[in-house]
Formats: structure tokens, sequence, C-alpha cells
């Protein structure tokens, strides 16, 4: 007997299903099916790939999915008064009969997020009538309306809702559904489906809600539900699965669950036979550019490249005629003319509003139609760059131009996309968030109630690399492995995140992808709704690129935002218009900069990392820069040395054979570039340009067979495809073996030249910026990290060590951002907290348009109370952006709230038209009257600086910690940014259970009570560089209390414990930044002179007890004699007098023990 699935869950209904699609599918040919369904809940997200798996396998994919209909309209946001809560949405299954009934599908699921949506996506009759033709629709679960009814014993009304749906969808397209998991209540639904079946002739399918793909995944599927819920295992009151048969179960087992109704068997597969859609890939679907009269589409592109081509190139533009020609004709057989005139539009306006551009990014960058539409800004033929990389006619794929803006501004660029097509073809793209291997043990070993420290060490037993498993840790980790065989708790721990790595966890949205239609976007894809209301597809970029839609990338690169606001200063300064464009690329000065790793701030070359690479590889030239960005990764990282002695002694580079010369020379004989690849094959082995771009590919995927083909081909040619192959060229079969092995050795970390060039041109402006304009590009870089405290920190630090001062912010002088003030750089306004850029617009706008503000009551008196509240002059005040007024910010805060007050009041007295006895008073006279400032002076330099962190995040007059700055760099093994994931590998610098030294303030205590009512604290402590959390367990708490006050100095000796996120200190010893305990070192001439004095120093013992101990050293023996305990001092000024007029003022010294040392010994 046949059977057919037709109410299935994937692991696309989010954190409810966990079967694996590929599994899944797998499982069902295994059990002998031909046919499977997909039915997720409300979406379709996994439709395309069940699709292809589906058929991968041999089975006719059955598109579906479980949707919620609304008890009334899809626009009611309430449900009925004294309505349950089961009652807002029902459940009812929906299946794809063929092309049409799918592309309803679409539609309907579609309109459940953009017009349904209230808690779940929910559609209504009104939706169902519209677009149920091709579809074929089940009562589904306990949860559908005809169930609903039944079990409240209400059998008419299941009845009447039965025969709307069936008039909805037709006879013959709708089915009642058994289901029988052994609920006692699905027996009371299947008596009341039986009866109604005979009663209304409308016939039968049985059914299993599968959730999960094998009986043993229950356990792992109540653990998804309870991560889901936010519950554990072990609660009482939560939602589970109950009785274990969610499975797929094998046409067998259905059988004799549903002996009484055979018909509803036989029914699936006879539905499944009905159900056949065909989903068309790489057929494209590229919406329509509007021309100007007069012009084809790609009259317009040719016309717009050839005025391109003349402003590019001016007098040489004829010599690169051929090549642009040679593009165009690939562009127009393609059909790619109008995506490149769509993108050519929407950078025009982005450059005519003035928002900044990025120079290209991948391999678009090779194309000469792209550099005369100026889509990109880098030269191919200077560089290069190859242009089937990007477009080949040989792969017809979609071509693919990402671009970077302005990241203030990016959201314009999509608005004006938006606007120009519609909003119903412009939408953006879903992604996934899975659950990562070391997360999934987390998740799970916190529903298992396992306690932290256990989760926590098997967690970190499995590496922090890129694709990581739980399968991979377990053969590369003999830890875990050993773990996960002799302990029960962990291999159940590690059984169940295996059964539950990679399951999509929650959707977001894309950074950057937008995708553009040609019809509204329902006409292709079903769409969703993200966070902020924001339509995305249902579909996944991959995906939607497979179905031939167009996909854009917008990103918003945060370093254009700097190169322009630099400019902008830097034009200020000059007096005219800078642009950054104009710069020369071979500035010996900017090249010996980068070579010396002063690149703080530097795009792409800050890393401390590049630093030292660029300082070994001194570049000289931007190829340089390019290959360093090219190898500067993991893998191609190994054949650094290579590149740099290469660099360094020219003639020790050897090459395969003579061809390779000009291919490699740029690059010192190495393969840095995919590009390279391909010119190696052509010129070789005379493959054509297309055909060298589809060897790069299967080198940098791996794919075996194909380069096992290409070898054959590459070294003896083929005719039949037009390779004549090295032997044939004059190249010895073993030469080209070898150089054939050394370009598979390469090409798996090859990089895209096109990218690393367009990419190495904005490093290279950068440097160029930092080199001659460094107190611009640096107040440009950090008003770009206005809002991170932490960056701004690390940028201030920068400063300093280039020489450039920060002064406070002022509202005389300063702006929104950072500004330049001579050689130092202005605190930005807008980092003064509750202080919001429409208001520090109106203020400076005033002070333009009147004169600087002259004290706090013209200040107050010129603007509105919309702008100035007490809680603003506060923040002003404490900022020292009021320092211009020439009183104390101490005055300033006790005046202020008087003369606020006075300003109202006279401002409401001249509304109201009153004379105040002031206004007949002289100018002199005036002046006896005004504000008189109390004499308090300053506040001391601690609560100085306190305020101005308070309002600003930052200290920026000075820091706490300056007069330990000595002591701090000798004692400390660790900053605090050393215990942050760095950028580029994603780790921290520190390693868990290492031990390290820290020092810095306590900014925050927060006290703890552990589980068995010990106390214990999470400390916050920060340095010059961040902060670090400290965790002081109860075991030491008690002992150190004491220390344990906030702007406290402490240092701390501790074991990092480092996880994914960032790392911790656990405290081992904790002392107080001015209570090291010192050494005092007396030297004497000989063992002599010692005892002579001895009796002297006692003395001095005596008089100053305490806890440093003294060390005498003798010259001439070379002797060394520490004293014992008792005779500790205490090693304040007055002592070293007396020590140094007994001893001579050059033989007393004093300095700190190392906490790491004298920890040791303890």
């Amino acid at each position: 007997m046949e059977f057919t699935h037709l109410h299935v869950h994937t692991e696309y209904s989010l954190l409810d299903g966990s079967s694996k699609i590929k599994e899944l599918v797998h499982r069902a040919k295994e059990l002998g099916m031909d046919s499977l369904a997909i039915t997720d809940h409300g979406v379709m997200y996994g439709a395309i790939e069940f699709y292809k798996a589906a058929l991968a396998e041999g089975i006719n994919p059955i598109l579906g999915c479980e949707v919620y209909v609304a008890p009334g309209s899809r626009f009611d946001r309430e449900a009925a008064k004294g309505a349950e809560d089961d009652s807002r949405y029902h459940h009812l299954v929906l299946l794809a009969e063929n092309d049409e009934g799918y592309q309803n599908l679409v539609k309907i699921v579609s309109k459940g997020f953009t017009e349904g949506f209230y808690y779940k996506p929910r559609v209504d009759y009104e939706v169902l009538r519209t677009y149920s033709k091709g579809v074929i629709a089940l009562s589904a679960c306990l949860a559908g309306v005809v169930p609903y009814f039944l079990r409240r014993g209400l059998y008419e009304e299941a009845k009447k809702e039965a025969l709307i749906l069936q008039d909805i969808f037709g006879k013959g397209n709708f089915f009642l559904e058994l289901q029988d998991h052994g609920i006692p209540e699905q027996q009371t639904v299947n008596t009341g489906l039986l009866r109604m079946s005979k009663e209304l002739s409308i016939d039968l399918v049985a059914t299993n809600d599968v959730h999960y793909i094998y009986d043993t995944d229950a356990e792992a599927h109540d653990i998804l539900l309870c991560i889901q819920t936010g519950k554990k295992v072990a609660d009482e009151d939560r939602m589970r699965y109950e009785g274990g048969q969610y499975y797929l179960k094998s046409a067998e087992e259905m059988a004799e669950l549903f002996p009484y109704a055979r018909e509803a068997i036989e029914n699936t597969h006879k539905i499944a036979e009905r159900c056949h859609v065909e989903i068309e890939f790489n057929h494209y679907k590229l919406p329509h550019f509007e021309v100007p009269e007069g012009f084809t589409s790609e009259g317009y592109l040719r016309h717009l490249c050839q005025e391109g081509l003349v402003h590019r190139y001016g007098e040489e533009a004829g010599k690169y005629q051929k090549r642009l020609d040679y593009e165009l004709d690939t562009i127009v057989t393609m059909g790619f003319v109008d995506y490149f005139l769509i993108v050519w539009d929407f950078i025009r306006f982005a450059k005519s509003q003035g928002i900044a551009v990025g120079p290209g990014r991948g391999s678009a960058a090779g194309s000469i139609v792209s550099y005369c539409l100026e889509i990109t800004n880098i030269d191919p033929i200077r560089y290069q760059l190859i242009f089937e990389r990007f477009l080949n006619p040989e792969r017809v794929s979609m071509p693919d131009i990402d671009i970077d803006f302005c990241y203030e501004r990016r959201q314009e660029v999509i608005d004006y996309v938006y606007e120009k097509y519609g909003k119903d073809k412009v939408v953006q793209i879903v992604t996934f968030g899975t659950m990562a291997a070391r997360m999934a043990v987390r998740d799970v070993g916190r529903v298992l109630d396992i306690p932290y420290v256990q989760v926590d060490n098997v967690a970190k037993m499995i590496p922090m690399e890129l694709g990581i498993t739980i399968e991979k840790a377990l053969k590369s980790n003999p830890e875990l492995k050993q773990a996960y065989e002799s302990d029960d708790v962990v291999k159940n721990l590690i059984d169940m995140s295996m059964r539950l790595e990679g399951l999509p966890r929650h959707t977001s949205i894309h950074a950057a992808g937008v995708v553009i239609g040609s019809k509204p976007l329902d006409e292709f894809v079903p769409l969703s709704r993200g966070a902020d209301n924001v339509i995305t597809t249902q579909f996944t970029m991959t995906t939607i690129e497979e179905l031939g839609l167009l996909k854009m990338d917008f990103l918003g690169l945060r370093t254009l935002t700097v190169i322009q606001d630099a400019a902008r200063m830097i034009g200020k300064k000059l007096g005219h218009d800078f642009s950054i464009d104009t710069i020369d690329y071979d500035d010996a000065k900017v090249y010996e900069m980068i070579g010396q790793g002063k690149t703080e701030g530097v795009f792409q070359l800050e890393s401390a990392g590049m630093k030292s690479f660029m300082k070994e590889l001194k570049p000289t030239n931007l190829e340089d820069v390019i290959a360093g960005i090219s190898l500067y990764r993991p893998g191609p990282m190994d054949f650094i040395p290579k590149y740099i002695k290469g660099k360094q002694n020219q003639d020790s580079i050897q090459y395969t054979c003579p061809e390779l010369e000009e291919i490699l020379a740029p690059t010192y004989g190495c393969i840095v570039y995919q590009e390279q690849v391909m010119q190696i094959v052509m010129r070789l082995a005379g493959y054509t340009l297309g055909r060298s771009d589809l060897v790069r590919r299967a080198m940098s995927k791996k794919k075996g067979d194909v380069m096992a083909r290409e070898r054959q081909n590459f070294v003896y040619g083929n005719e039949e495809e037009g390779v004549e192959g090295c032997i044939k060229r004059g190249i010895p079969e073993e030469t080209a073996n070898k150089i054939f092995d050394e370009m598979i050795d390469f090409a798996k970390y090859a990089f895209n030249k096109s990218h690393a060039a367009a990419y190495a041109v904005v490093s290279y402006q950068t440097a160029w910026l930092r080199c001659y304009y460094p107190v611009e590009f640096m107040a440009a870089l950090l008003t770009s990290v206005i809002t991170n405290p932490k960056k701004i920190t690390e940028y201030i630090n920068t400063c300093r060590v280039m020489g450039i001062s920060i002064l406070p912010p002022d509202i005389n002088e300063g702006e929104v951002g950072f500004s330049v003030a001579g050689d130092s750089i202005r605190y930005g306004l807008a980092a003064i907290k509750s202080l919001g850029k429409s208001v520090i617009d109106v203020m400076t706008q005033e002070r333009e348009a009147n004169g600087k503000y002259k004290d706090l009551k013209d200040f107050m008196g010129r603007l509105t109370s919309k702008e100035i509240n007490k809680r603003t002059i506060e923040n002003l005040i404490k900022s020292g952006a009021l320092d211009s007024f020439g009183k104390t910010r101490k005055q300033q805060m006790l005046v202020y709230p008087v003369v606020l007050e006075q300003v109202n009041r006279e401002k409401k007295e001249s509304m109201s038209g009153q004379m105040s006895l002031f206004d007949f008073f002289s100018e002199e006279e005036k002046k006896e009257y005004e504000m008189q400032y109390p004499d308090v002076g300053e506040y001391d330099d601690a609560q100085k600086l306190a305020l101005e962190k308070d309002v600003l995040g930052i200290y920026v007059s000075g820091h706490p910690l300056e007069k330990y700055m000595d002591s701090i760099e000798k004692q400390t093994t660790a900053r605090s940014t050393d215990f942050e994931p760095d950028e580029e590998s994603g780790r921290a610098i520190v390693r868990d259970g290492q031990h390290y030294v820290v020092g810095g303030l306590i900014s925050n205590i927060t006290a703890k009570l552990t589980k068995n009512n010990q106390n214990m604290a999470f400390v916050t402590l920060e340095d010059l560089y961040g902060t670090v959390e400290i965790i002081v367990f109860p075991t030491i708490y008690q002992n150190v209390k004491p220390y344990l006050i906030e702007d406290n100095g402490i240092y701390v000796k501790g074991r990092a414990s480092v996880s994914e996120e960032s790392g911790k200190l656990i405290a081992e010893y904790i002392v107080p930044i001015d209570q090291i305990p010192k050494e005092v070192w007396i030297q004497t001439e000989n063992i002599g002179e010692f005892t002579d004095k001895q009796q002297d120093l006692y003395k001095i013992i005596r008089k100053y007890p305490g806890k440093d101990e003294i060390v005498i050293f003798s010259k001439k023996e070379k002797a060394i004699k520490r004293l014992p305990a008792y005779e500790n001092i205490s090693a304040k000024n007055d002592i070293f007098n007396e020590l140094k007029s007994l001893f001579g003022e050059k033989n007393v010294k004093v300095r700190e023990k190392s906490i790491e040392k004298s920890q040791k010994k303890r």
C-alpha cells in the first residue's frame, strides 16, 4: 500500500520542528516512499531547499504550508470577547497542486505577514477564496477549525465550517484529516470526522504531525521546545508534545494506526500523484530601466560608456576602445544591460546627494564598463584586473556588484530605490541565525539543568574555528572525546546538542541585501516581516539568486564617512575644496609610514598582526598593499615568508618556467590572486578566458573530479574543447604537472584581486590622510565612533602617542563631531549625554549668526527652553563645554539655576511687554548688577574627572590613573582590550585558564548571593584602554571586600575565563594600587660599612615599622642580604631622608615588588 506524509514540519518551523531537510528526505527514501510534503507553520522558508533535496533523492516534492486562519478578518487585531487563546487563529494545511497553486500559495503565505500579522501570520477566508486555485486543503490537526468545534461537541458548527472550506477550494480539493498520536481528544475528533465524511461525502486523509525524524529524536525535540520557551526539561508547567509519536512513520505503522480507514491512507498517495510543481532556476527576472526618449536600453548604455571612456582616459581613450566594446558585447549578449543601468543610476543619485561611495568591491572592479560608468573607481588596466572574473560568457550567472556607501546615509540610497521601482518591488532579504556548536551545548546544558561549570568546560573544548561542528571537534580534540566516552552526563549533553546543532534559531534581516523585482515580489517569492516591520523575502540570498532575481548589496562602510569628513575639514583649512581622488598613489612618505607600522585607524591595516606584517613587508607601492590585504588571512599567511623573501631579494625568485615570470613578477613568484591562476592556464595551455574562470572556480571550491579532468586538459590538451595544452606549447610534461600542483596548493586560498585592489585604495587613502593631515584624520575617525566610548578611548590613546592633544568640548569652538583646533582635536559636542544633534545644530547656528556666547546668561537668553533645560546645562558645565566663560565649573554649577530662573522671568516679561526697572539703566550701571559668582574655587582633579566621565563616558582633561602609569606598566601582564575578541580572528588575546595581572579603577560592583548563601561579586575594572569584568568568588570575597569600593584603584591577579564573546578574570589576589608591597634597597661599599652602620639602621627601623622589606647590597663582595620580616619598615618619605643621610643620597632606592612573582611564592 502506498502512503505519503502530507503534514510535515521541518527545521524551518523555527524551534518547533527539528527535522533537518536533507536527513528527512533521505529517511523518506529509506522508508520506500516516492513523495513527501513540507508544511511548516505559517512560512515557506524551507520550500526551495526541500524541493532541491527531494529531487536529488528521486522523491516528488509537495510544497505546502500549515497556515494560520483568523476566525474573522485578517485585519482584526482582537480576539472575540471571552474567546480562548486557541481561537485567535486556526490551523489549515495547504498543498500546491500545480504551478498556479504554488504561485497562489506564495501569495497566501505573504498576505499572512504583510496584512494579517498578529502574534502569528494570519490569513482569512477572503484571502483563501481569492487564491484558492490549484491549492489542495486538509483540515489539519486538533488546532484546525473543524476539529476545534468537534472537540467541544459542536458537530453542526464543525460541519458548517467544513462546507465553507469545501466551497472555497472546490469539491475534491478539501479533505478531512485523521491523526492519532495517542491523545484522547483525537478519538473524539476522528469519530466526528468519519461521520462527517459519510454525511457530506468529503474524503478523508490520514496524516502524522511530523516534527522530528526518528522516534529516538523525541527527547532532543523536547529540549528544543524548552530552548524556545525558555523553560527547563524538569519544569512541570510547559509546552510539550506527549507520547513521542511525532516522527516520520513508515506506511506500515500508519496502516496499523488506521485499520478502520484504509481509504484515508490511500488518499494521501492519490493527492501526492496530483501534485506537481516545476520551479525554474536561473531564469532572469530583471526589472526594466526607463531610458531617455530616443534611446534603446543598449544604445543608452553604450552612449554613457563612450562619454565615460573619454572622461576617464582622455587622449588615450582610443587604446581601450576594443576592450570596452568586447565587454559591452558580452553584457548585451548575456542580457544584463538593465542591470548596469540600474546600478549606474543609484550610484549617480548617491554622488549627486554628496553621499560617499566606495571605489568598488568584489570582482566588478575588473570591468572597464564599471569604471567608465563610475560604478567603480579603480582603473582595471593599471592593476591588470580581469573582466571574466566578473562576467564570464561561458558561465551564465548574475553579475554581482556590491557597493559601499557612507554608513550614516546608506538608507537614503535604499529609499531612493524604493521610490524609483515601487515599494512592492523592492524588498530586503532574510537570513537565519543557526545554533552553532558551542551555543547548542550551552543551550542544551541550561535546559537539562547541568551545572554551569561542567557545561562551560565541555563548550570550551570545542575549538573556535570557522565551520566547526561538534562531530569535527570530537575527532580533533582527544580531551572532548575522552569526556564523551567516560561520562554519561557529558555523552547525553553532546548527543542531544549534535541533534540540534545547525538548526535555524531565528530570522533576521540581511545587513545589506536588497532584491529588486520586475513585478511585485510576491509574484516570485513568499514575503515575511522582520524587525521594525520591514518586509523581507522568506528565501535567503543564495536562493534568491538561483531563482534569477536581481540582488544588490548596499553596504555601509564607516571608513568612507571618515574620509569624507576629513576631506571637509582639510578643505576648511586650505580655504578651497579638497578631493581625495586627486592624491598621489606613489607617495614614498606614505609607504614609509605604513612600513613603520604607524597605521592606527588605517583601513584594513590597523590590527596588531597587520602592523607587524607591514613592518616586515615594507611596502613601496600599491601592488604590495593589495598583496598584503590578500595574504593576511588564515591559510595564505603560510606564504607570507616566501613573499617577503622574494621582495627583499629578487634574485632568489625561481620560476618553474619562463612564461610564469610575466604573470608572477608583481607578486615575487607567489600565486596570490585567483586572476593569476586564470592567466597561467591561458598563457601556458591556451585556455579561453571564460574556460579559465571555470578552472579557478573548481580549484577554490576544491572540486576533485573537475580538477583531475582539467589537469589532463592543462598538460595534454583537449582538441574537442579547443584547449591546446602545455606539451603542444613546448612545456615539458613534468613541469606542467608541477605547475598544476602549485596552482592547486595556492588556489584554495587565492584571493579576488579586484576586491583587494578596491580595498587597498581605501587603505591607501586613509594612510595618506594620516600621514599628511593627522589631526583632521583623527578628528574624523573619532567622530565616526562617537557613540562608542570604548573605541574613542582607543583612538584617544593613539592621539596621545601621535602627540595630538584632546581638548574638552567647547560651546564657542566645538561642532557636533570632533573638530580641529590648531594642532589639537576638540571633543565633539554630540558625545555629551542628553544633547541631541538637533539641539547642537541650533546652538552652533545661533553662534555662527550672532557671534560667540559671552557668559551663562547670554547663552541661556539666546536659546529657547526647547533647546536647554537644567539637565542640558549641567551636562555642558560638567563636560567643560562652558569653560570659555572664564568661570570655574564649580562656580557655574552653583549659579546656573538662579541665572536660568532670571532669564526665564525676563523672557516672560518681554513677551507680555512689561518694562523692568533694569531697562532704564545705562550699560555701566547694568554691569554692577550682574550676577556675582561666589568664590568657591574649582573641583579637585578627582571630582572634575568623575564629572567628565559621567557626561562623556570617558576622561578628557586627564586620567585618575596617570600618577600610577609607571607602576601599571610594570605590574600588569594584560590590558582590558586583551579580553575582547579580536576583530580579525574573533578570539581574545588572553588564553583560557592562564594567569594574568590587570590594574585599574573599579567602575561598578554587583554583589550576589550564591546558591549556598555565600557572598560573591562581579566587578567592572577600567584601565586606560577599556573595561574588563572581574569575578570575585566567595573563597576570597571576605578578605578583599574592604578594597571593593567604586573609583578605588586595584591590581587583580587571576585566571582568565574566555567564552565565545569575551573573557573575564577570576580573581585570586587583589591589592590596592597604593598598597603594593615595596622593597627598600640599600647599597654599601662593602660588608664592613654595613656592620658599622647596622645599629643606626635598626634605630630607624624601630622608629618606622611597616610591611616593606629591606635588601642590602654590598658592592665589593656583590652580596645580597634580605633582612628578616620582623625588620620590615614603612617606605614613606621621612624614612628616605634619614636613610639617605646615613648611607648617602645615591645608595637608597625603593621599588615595587612584582605582584606576578610575589604571588607565586605564597
